[in-house]
């Protein structure tokens, strides 16, 4: 009987383990690029159990299988651990220039059924964050929070009831602001040019999109994510983007927004930053992201409280300082052709997809 149960374990852990490599769209096949850290730790459990329990050829055959699980699921997460090199170091600058030339930015899907809206108001104003990105506002969340956001200078809202509403507060200067509908009209994105109280401009992207799901396969988040990333690599600006991609950090499509986009990511080298399930503390996933052009500077990045939502707050400081980034930031991994193909795919995918519908 320890044989059968653990072997279907084990069959079940190396099935959606390949299924993670395969280049598809489809929603089940994508998902498993999220649990990897949990699979592994369900691997390790098998591992132990065949050697304890089971008899036979499969007291090897399984163990060996598990370790070629972790193997893999350890080499794909092992960039986000601190056990992989920075890619990015923390900046130290003085309180003069930290006035002039950095920013607080907070990052937060406040899961729109959530309505303990004081948790968060609280949360904003303890934080008094410069920029703020609020994810899956619907009107209820707006109006809730608008009082505490009297004192932002710009507020750019889109209220929906679908999920993806979204909400951008800022008390910098605004230059331009544009929200795009990227994949359809029902998930939105903002794009806005700001600049630092020093007169420097950079560009900031927040993106929401669908995530692979019963369904709803992963044409629009791939290709959404495409596009943001070929508008990042148009810019002469510095350039932040942050938000809920529905993705990990892992993922070919996040890396592939990485390479096109011409970005870092602080968190390489430091750990997972993870922030879904906010209710399950050991398994969660870095779900809401922040990557940065090379000539930004980063003095901080925490996770913040859970305040009800099913996602963690993200805050981090930037500093628009290219001399300072140049020495603290590594080159940023050239895109090559394969990735510049695969990002045409994911475009061209999510047009057909919704040119059939």
């Amino acid at each position: 009987m320890a044989n059968i149960t653990i072997g279907i374990a084990a069959f079940f852990l190396v099935a959606i383990t390949i299924s993670s490599v395969i280049e598809s769209n489809i929603w089940w096949i994508r998902i498993w690029d999220f649990p990897r850290f949990m699979i592994a730790c369900l691997a390790l459990i098998t591992f132990v159990c065949a050697i304890i329990f089971m008899s036979g050829p499969a007291r090897w055959v399984v163990p060996l299988t598990m370790v070629a699980v972790m193997g893999w699921q350890a080499y794909r997460i092992f960039p986000y651990t601190p056990f992989a090199a920075k890619e990015v170091e923390f900046a130290t600058l003085d309180a003069q220039d930290t006035d002039k030339q950095c920013f607080k930015i907070l990052s937060f899907n406040v899961l729109q059924d959530n309505r303990n809206y004081q948790a968060t108001i609280d949360m904003l104003e303890r934080e008094d964050p410069d920029v703020i990105l609020l994810m899956e506002t619907d009107q209820k969340w707006i109006d809730a929070v608008a009082p505490a956001m009297e004192k932002y200078g710009f507020r750019e809202t889109v209220p929906l009831d679908n999920l993806y509403g979204l909400a951008f507060y800022t008390r910098l200067n605004v230059t331009r602001s544009e929200v795009r509908y990227i994949a359809d009209t029902g998930t939105p994105s903002i794009f806005v040019w700001m600049e630092t109280r020093n007169g420097d401009a950079f560009h900031f992207i927040g993106l929401h999109p669908r995530p692979p799901m019963p369904g709803q396969d992963t044409e629009d988040r791939d290709g959404e994510i495409a596009i943001a990333a070929k508008l990042a690599a148009e810019e002469n600006v510095p350039v932040l983007a942050m938000g809920d991609f529905n993705d990990v950090a892992w993922s070919k499509t996040s890396q592939t927004f990485k390479r096109i986009g011409g970005y870092v990511d602080p968190r390489i080298g430091r750990g997972f930053y993870a922030t879904f399930p906010a209710y399950w503390p050991i398994f969660r996933w870095p779900l809401d992201h922040l990557f940065i052009t090379p000539d930004v500077a980063i003095t901080s990045i925490d996770v913040l409280e859970n305040t009800g939502s099913d996602h963690l707050p993200v805050t981090a400081q930037f500093c628009i300082a290219p001399q300072l980034a140049d020495r603290l930031n590594d080159t940023p991994e050239p895109a090559d052709t394969e990735d510049r193909k695969d990002a045409n795919e994911m475009i061209e995918k999510m047009v057909d997809k919704n040119t059939d519908s």
